[in-house]
């Protein structure tokens, strides 16, 4: 990652012009008007203009490639098949999913390089002097540098870091995953006492004492993850601490106590209407969830979506019929979108009108079927599904009450406390049409939450915590344990020589 001067250098210009091919040194784009540095090297900027860039940037997280891709392709609960030539584009998503990427896989690098470049806009909030950030923007951008370089931690387990007024000649220093973890909280406690008390809002856009909670509680749920010595192979050995769930379970119950609490109809969530959940959402504007439901519509459907992405027969598998999870049948009435259903579509789909939509390419009515094979995929395989629906959408979600409340009962049932989990999953699926459990082991855990947070961007990292990520599941045999981490980029290890290939690529 390097800063550089704005409107100074042509080479650079062209550099990040081709940012997503060629530039690993986690560079961002600046104005003039916003970002400056003075002759001496001094860097000034306008921390108001740098936070709100910060936030309009998490719109990144909404597509459908890098981040995302990332992290739910590579997990069992989402299969991206090629249909003939469609979504072929050179294996990129048939490698996630097999587990063959390596070092030069072109999401290995988008993601690396959008999530560091936004951890270095983040530092030049921190540092501006023209005007400096107030006590409550540099929580914000507290909390922004932590929600971003989480994710740098999480992934590749290894942090490249720049201070504003470095140059271009110096190499970016290195956090390891342990001290990426520690930076992390101490940005976040010391962000937590000057970020605002939010209520549950469809539009909750901003940093708040529930966001920066819910990020706490996700770090020591994992914390045993991201501590655990890596071995040759790259295997972990992950332990859970009590201490640490018991932290979990206290940043859980700050979110609750924040007015937070699960929604009683599952869909509402996503929604221009959700009332209980919403924590942190995307800015208007900035990465709309429209993509969530282009990327898995078929061509036929209306909207007509690009007939990608599917779930796996064994994951839909998983949801008793009675679970609203499940899905729900559409009911068309004439009115636009009404055709299309909420979770999982499956079976013969049907026009706004109510008619039967025919398949325009093989002139047979449009019915979902179950198994999709990763390599020459029918256009109808797969089950899609539907959480942002085109007739009411919401602000793209990107963190939730449902994802904390699991997280706490996920803390219980390490510390011991295994009937008060049992009674809180129970709630939860009492609220969603599932019959009660009668015991509770990891593996139902891990089942809970898929059937709460499927496609919602944090499958993997769960798996990994559970230790289910080097399994196989259709299509994908590659059970390489040193996978629970992804490649630094061959241009980001060419460009700092500071940063060390992680075991197994």
């Amino acid at each position: 990652m390097y800063y550089h001067k704005s409107i100074k250098s042509l080479s650079v210009l062209l550099c990040f012009s081709l940012f997503y091919v060629g530039c690993t040194d986690l560079e961002v784009e600046e104005l003039e008007s916003v970002v400056t540095e003075t002759e001496s090297g001094e860097f000034t900027g306008d921390a108001g203009a740098l936070l709100e860039s910060a936030y309009n940037q998490l719109g990144t997280f909404a597509d459908q490639a890098n981040i995302y891709a990332l992290q739910v392709h590579s997990s069992d609960e989402m299969i991206p098949p090629t249909r003939g030539t469609d979504w072929g584009d050179n294996g990129v998503w048939r490698l996630l999913h097999a587990h063959n990427w390596d070092p030069t896989h072109q999401y290995v690098l988008g993601s690396w390089n959008l999530l560091n470049s936004r951890v270095f806009l983040t530092n030049q909030v921190l540092a501006s002097d023209n005007p400096a950030p107030t006590a409550q923007q540099e929580a914000e951008a507290r909390f922004l540098r932590a929600f971003y370089m989480w994710h740098v931690m999480d992934m590749y387990g290894q942090v490249p870091f720049r201070e504003v007024n470095e140059g271009v000649e110096v190499d970016p220093r290195v956090f390891s995953r342990q001290e990426a973890f520690n930076f992390i909280l101490e940005d976040l406690e010391a962000a937590l006492p000057n970020l605002p008390s939010l209520a549950p809002s469809p539009t909750n856009d901003q940093a708040s004492k529930a966001a920066a909670a819910t990020l706490l509680a996700r770090l020591y749920l994992n914390k045993g993850v991201y501590m655990a010595a890596v071995n040759e192979q790259g295997a972990l050995n992950p332990t859970f601490e009590q201490a640490d769930m018991a932290k979990v379970i206290e940043y859980a119950d700050m979110v609750e106590a924040e007015g937070y609490a699960l929604e009683e109809e599952f869909y509402q969530n996503f929604t221009v209407n959700a009332q209980n959940e919403l924590i942190f959402v995307n800015r208007a504007g900035a990465g709309n969830p429209e993509n969530r439901y282009y990327m898995t519509l078929h061509y036929d459907n209306n909207p007509s979506g690009w007939n990608g992405f599917t779930t796996l027969a064994d994951f839909y598998a998983k949801f008793e019929d009675s679970d609203v999870r499940k899905g729900i049948d559409a009911t068309p009435d004439g009115t636009p979108f009404s055709g299309i259903g909420r979770g999982f579509l499956d079976g013969q789909q049907y026009s706004d009108s109510g008619t039967v939509i025919i398949n325009s390419r093989n002139n047979q009515p449009l019915a979902f079927e179950p198994d999709v094979p990763l390599i020459g995929a029918d256009t109808d395989d797969g089950y899609r599904a539907i959480k942002y629906h085109p007739a009411d959408k919401g602000r793209y979600i990107q963190l939730r009450y449902g994802d904390v409340f699991l997280m706490k009962a996920e803390a219980m049932f390490r510390s011991g406390q295994t009937g008060e989990a049992l009674a809180m999953v129970n709630e939860l699926r009492a609220l969603r049409g599932a019959s009660p459990l009668s015991s509770l082991d990891d593996a139902a855990l891990l089942d809970e939450r898929g059937r709460e947070l499927y496609w919602e961007g944090i499958r993997r990292t769960d798996q990994i915590r559970f230790g289910t990520f080097d399994d196989t599941w259709h299509d994908k045999e590659v059970t390489d344990a040193y996978r629970v981490l992804y490649p630094i980029p061959q241009q980001a290890l060419d460009s700092n020589p500071n940063l060390v290939q992680n075991p197994g690529y």
